[in-house]
């Protein structure tokens, strides 16, 4: 479900990129093909009359020019690579003007290409070469006096096609193109390694999220399956002899009113955690002194600890003032407290300390005992985790209490964690800021 919901985004940001990405280089490409198209039409426009530099009218013959009737003259700084060709109406050449060292048989092609084209701006191939070409009338006009009468009689003189050397232009465009697709492929694939990885990121807590929840149904399902199991087992108990006393089968009744505290402490626990877990609701903290509550949490535990024969000690620096929910402070410290005397062996020790420092006030309890292994840690405060499930209905527990613990910690803006040495101790410790929230 996640790895379709994954890709169903990579296949939207990489389509709304792609045709980001094609429509701004297309756009880049057709400005600069036009800039290019409208700068030879201006230099095709522009292009000077060069006249040959002779002293006689250069023969013709069946529409044919000699190379040695062409003057090769030095070529302008600002000059591009151009020729001009004149035509008579039925498209024979009858004069070439140019700066290009270039035979006859390639002018004579050029004109029959441009001629043939019928069209006033295109391109021709000519050797390798593109040229592009402008073709146009020339015309004359006579002003005729006759009997005190002005006429204009336009005498049709050909056509002049001037040529311009466009193969740079063309080259560039190419080359443009070229870099568009290579660069826009090296994108696309950069954007697509990039998008994968946030959009794994991106999922990742919702798919953690997703696993919780189910595991949190399928745990809190399998711990209500036994107390509901007892209470049914005792019901067919006291059913199977209705003609008994309540007294006379009072056990049975414990046994049920037992299941049912242990079931409706699950279900409050539950319900504490979903509440404190909730960032939308807006909490309004106040200052409360800490040190003062760990020692109440101390004094009504010490009888407890002395049954076990555990030797308590603490250390609290006292007036330590912070910002948050007494009751929940009180919660978390009772949790940290309970859980270090269930898992002390008898004669052990749980030391408690509290103390402040620059940014932050610094609660630890630690206890004696067969400690945590290493890959037990991280899922220490996971929601039904127990490191020793044998012990739980012995002790009456759900493993929630250290879920609970984190989430009031984290609502706090706090910290909490624990270590631990195997066969010797654990310490759980969390942190608070001095102005928390």
């Amino acid at each position: 479900m996640f790895k379709r919901l994954r890709n169903k985004f990579l296949i939207l940001n990489m389509s709304i990129i792609s045709v980001m990405m094609i429509t701004a280089f297309a756009v880049i490409y057709t400005i600069t093909y036009n800039d290019m198209q409208m700068e030879n039409q201006n230099k095709l426009l522009s292009l000077p009359v060069i006249k040959l530099e002779s002293n006689s009218n250069p023969p013709k013959t069946n529409g044919s020019v000699s190379a040695g009737l062409h003057v090769i003259r030095n070529i302008p700084s600002d000059y591009s690579l151009s020729f001009s060709i004149r035509v008579d109406s039925d498209g024979k050449v009858s004069d070439i003007d140019s700066y290009i060292d270039m035979s006859d048989e390639n002018y004579h092609k050029a004109a029959e290409l441009a001629w043939s084209n019928k069209k006033n701006n295109s391109t021709i191939n000519l050797d390798g070469k593109l040229w592009e070409y402008t073709l146009s009338p020339i015309v004359e006009n006579h002003i005729i006096f006759q009997n005190g009468q002005q006429s204009v009689n336009t005498t049709d003189k050909g056509y002049d096609i001037k040529f311009l050397d466009v193969t740079d232009t063309h080259k560039t465009l190419g080359e443009l193109l070229a870099t568009f697709i290579v660069v826009g492929i090296v994108m696309l694939i950069v954007i697509f390694v990039i998008s994968l990885y946030f959009a794994n990121r991106a999922i990742k807590p919702i798919a953690e999220v997703w696993e919780k929840q189910k595991q949190l149904v399928a745990d809190a399902s399998h711990e209500l399956k036994t107390p509901l199991a007892i209470i049914n087992a005792n019901s067919d108990a006291l059913l199977a002899v209705q003609e008994e006393t309540i007294k006379s089968q009072k056990k049975w009744l414990h046994y049920i009113k037992a299941e049912i505290c242990r079931m409706t402490k699950l279900i409050n626990d539950l319900l504490y955690l979903a509440k404190t877990e909730n960032t939308s609701v807006r909490r309004i903290y106040s200052s409360l002194d800490i040190s003062s509550i760990v020692n109440n949490v101390v004094l009504s535990m010490e009888a407890i600890a002395f049954e076990k024969d555990i030797k308590f000690s603490h250390k609290v620096e006292q007036d330590i003032m912070v910002k948050g929910d007494p009751e929940q402070i009180k919660q978390v410290v009772m949790i940290l407290l309970d859980n270090a005397i269930k898992y002390t062996d008898e004669k052990g020790y749980i030391n408690i300390s509290l103390k402040k420092t620059k940014r932050y006030i610094v609660f630890s309890i630690k206890n004696s005992g067969k400690g945590i292994s290493k890959q037990d840690l991280p899922k220490l405060f996971d929601r039904f985790y127990r490191v020793d499930p044998s012990r739980t209905h012995e002790n009456g527990g759900y493993g929630l209490g250290l879920s609970i613990a984190k989430a009031i910690i984290d609502s706090l803006g706090g910290r909490i964690y624990a270590e631990s040495v195997e066969n010797e101790s654990t310490t759980f410790t969390f942190t608070l800021g001095i102005y928390a929230l």
